[in-house]
Order: C-alpha cells, then sequence, then structure tokens
C-alpha cells in the first residue's frame, strides 16, 4: 500500500517529455526520456536518467554522447515512435527528417529545440544510470511550448 501512495505521488511531478538520441559508431537510436534536467549555467550541465536495460543506455556508456531533442506541444506521435523497444533505428528513424551536427547523434528536424551533449560522468543508484552531460551546442530550432506529461492526458514513465 505504501508503494503505491509513494509511486502516485511521484507520478504527480511535472517533466517534460523528450526524445533522447544516440550514437555509436555507424548505429543510431532514440528513446523517450522524461526524467531530465538542468545542473548548472556555468558550464551548462544536464543530467538525463537512462534505465540500465536500454539499448540507447549502453550506447550512451560506450559513445559518452546523446542529444535530447525537445519535442513541441503537438509532437505527441513522436512519442508512439520513440517509446517502442521492438522496433529498429532503421524504423524509428524512417520517416523522421533530422540532421547530425557535433556528436553524430541524430536531431530531430522538427523539434522545438535540442541539447547535444558529452558525457562527463555518470552513476549507477539503482535500475537506472544518471548521466551528467556538458551541452557542447544547443539551438532553438522553431517558437512553440514544449511538450511534457499533461499534454499526454496520462502518466507515462521514461
Amino acid at each position: 500500500m505504501k508503494e503505491n501512495i509513494e509511486m502516485n505521488t511521484l507520478h504527480k511531478l511535472t517533466t517534460g517529455i523528450y526524445v533522447l538520441t544516440t550514437k555509436k559508431e555507424d548505429e543510431i537510436n532514440g528513446m523517450i526520456a522524461t526524467w531530465v534536467s538542468q545542473v548548472s549555467s556555468r558550464p551548462p550541465l544536464i543530467v538525463v536518467c537512462v534505465k540500465n536495460v536500454r539499448y540507447s543506455h549502453h550506447m550512451i556508456k560506450d559513445s559518452g554522447i546523446f542529444v535530447i531533442n525537445i519535442l513541441r506541444d503537438n509532437q505527441k506521435d513522436l512519442v508512439t515512435i520513440f517509446k517502442s523497444r521492438v522496433k529498429t533505428k532503421s524504423d524509428k528513424f524512417k520517416e523522421i527528417p533530422y540532421f547530425i551536427k557535433d556528436t553524430g547523434a541524430p536531431i530531430i528536424k522538427d523539434a522545438l529545440a535540442y541539447l547535444e551533449c558529452k558525457v562527463t560522468s555518470s552513476i549507477d543508484p539503482g535500475d537506472h544510470t544518471i548521466f551528467l552531460g556538458e551541452v557542447i551546442h544547443a539551438e532553438m530550432l522553431r517558437d512553440g511550448q514544449p511538450l511534457n506529461i499533461h499534454h499526454l492526458g496520462k502518466y507515462y514513465q521514461g
């Protein structure tokens, strides 16, 4: 009973819905991330928590890079595409225009903005790894409002 109360309370935290992309050698991948937060302005640092059984987790561990694509409030369809664990990388990016910058990880062309990051450290406190990333490039791509869990009409746990 206590666990249900705590989980229901955790579900009330407001959080964004992002597409985390990464690259390892010639392979790209993307997944939904919700546990993302800014940690510092100088230097610009963010944290992202990635479940340690996710394929993207292993790619980030090996490559040391990731991109946080900040979605617009009308891009709910991307959540369905990138939350799938069974789609191959080519399926996920098949109809989604993207481009490449410094890290080589995909940047979604129609996103609101993106943060391209290099991992500076990580810790493994439980079933997720906390990756600390230095923002090496960031850009606003268009005007709009960011997508968050309230736009989905239900709780999403990344």
